[in-house]
């Protein structure tokens, strides 16, 4: 009897349904306002990156330190141990006991290509070369015509070019079309950071500025070539650039308050020996907007997928319901991404954690000092960033999708009432 009241069925399940209007109208309606949020953030981005375009880099003379170094490549032609303080140059002064290794080597790029130069390595080089190794070799071409070429370190490009080819094949394998759009978006990152972020520092922009520019360039080409243009990647898009928007003032108020100068590496300090213009703080704070734009991607794109597919598998579900349920997901997603932000920034200074734990000083004492406070800093300012963003995109997602049908497919419209009366 149910089949001969289905027009009666269905009118009734409208009175009880104050959102179950047509679908177009809804669906383009939250995408206007998603454009109306959207479009001025890209504006802005897009005027910030012509405002902020780094000028050509001034030329400055090789310091002959450092990275700044000239590098030429060679290929290790023969080794022995030798008694210190006999070999052919030796690049230490250890005195003249001990072993060292004496090596030769031919080089293969530059003006001297070519030519076979010896050079002997103390025992304070832990480095270990065999004959056929290719290597990098420093050249400065102000010293003796001995000390001119000197051993730096092995030549890893073609390794590291397999493993990156090995990569980018398991991409593609695994992920297909969205894993060449994976790889698009990882050039284009690489692209902005290169010839817009690394310039416009260098150049003396404000480090904040050319950090907000660049990582929403990155957010919103990034998302949107990998996800689609949708309204679930939107949502992706608003909850990264919340969260950014955050873990940017979160991070300037801490950088300010525990006065972190953010020149606590020799690096920091040749490339401001150079460049004086560079702010420092506004580095350090850069660098930790840029570091968690990778892994607020990941959750904010995870929390929008979750409640646009507990949408799809019950389309009856309200934002109150979509919340409740999606927030579940992100607090697990939560524990293991906080806990892997931590893990990462420990791993990276590892050496340090060594050379602290032999020292006198306090737990406490140690980790209020500059250069472990600046690690501690960036990563409670980029987790703060990584919690809030899954309420924020969950609750935004639950808003959408629960009034979004356009992506959904076909659902009756009495199995839709039905859902609904039961609710």
């Amino acid at each position: 009897m149910a089949e001969h009241h289905h027009p009666d069925s269905h009118g009734h399940g409208h009175g009880h349904t104050h959102d179950h209007g047509p679908a177009s109208p809804a669906s383009a309606r939250l995408r206007v306002l998603l454009a109306a949020v959207l479009v001025p953030f890209a504006l802005a981005v897009l005027s910030g990156l012509y405002l902020l375009w780094p000028a050509p880099l001034p030329a400055h003379a090789p310091t002959g330190t450092g990275f700044d170094q000239i590098t030429v490549t060679g290929t290790v032609t023969a080794t022995r141990t030798v008694p210190c303080g006999q070999g052919s140059t030796a690049t230490s002064t250890t005195g003249d006991s001990g072993t060292c290794t004496e090596i030769t080597f031919q080089l293969t790029s530059g003006k001297n290509s070519g030519r076979s130069v010896t050079q002997t390595l103390t025992p304070d080089q832990t480095a270990v070369y065999s004959a056929g190794e290719k290597i990098v070799v420093d050249y400065s071409p102000t010293a003796p015509t001995a000390l001119q070429y000197t051993v730096e370190d092995a030549d890893r490009s073609v390794p590291v070019a397999l493993l990156a080819g090995v990569f980018a094949l398991a991409v593609v394998l695994v992920g297909r079309l969205r894993g060449l759009a994976a790889l698009a978006a990882l050039a284009i990152s690489f692209l902005v950071l290169t010839f817009f972020v690394l310039p416009a520092i260098l150049g003396g922009e404000p480090p904040l500025a050319v950090a907000v520019v660049g990582g929403g360039l990155i957010m919103l080409l990034a998302l949107y070539l990998c996800h689609g243009l949708s309204a679930r990647t939107s949502v992706a898009v608003l909850g990264t650039m919340a969260s950014l928007a955050l873990i940017g003032g979160l991070g300037q108020l801490f950088i300010g308050l525990t006065r972190l100068t953010g020149n606590t590496s020799d690096e920091t300090a040749f490339v401001h020996s150079l460049f004086p213009g560079i702010q420092l703080p506004g580095l350090l704070l850069a660098g930790v907007i840029i570091g968690s734009l990778g892994v607020l991607n990941d959750v904010t794109v995870t929390q929008a997928s979750s409640v646009w597919e507990l949408h799809a598998a019950n389309p009856a579900l309200g934002a109150r319901a979509l919340y409740r349920a999606a927030i579940r997901i992100g607090r697990d997603h939560i524990a293991s991404t906080v806990n892997t932000l931590v893990m990462a920034y420990a791993g990276a200074a590892l050496p340090l954690m060594l050379l602290f734990s032999l020292s006198h000083r306090g737990v406490w004492q140690v980790a209020t000092s500059e250069i472990v406070a600046e690690e501690v800093v960036r990563t409670l300012v980029g987790s703060i960033g990584l919690i809030a963003s899954v309420p924020l995109t969950t609750a935004l997602a639950a808003f959408v999708a629960s009034r979004d049908v356009a992506d959904l497919p076909e659902v009756p419209a009495r199995a839709r009432t039905s859902h609904r009366r039961r609710r």
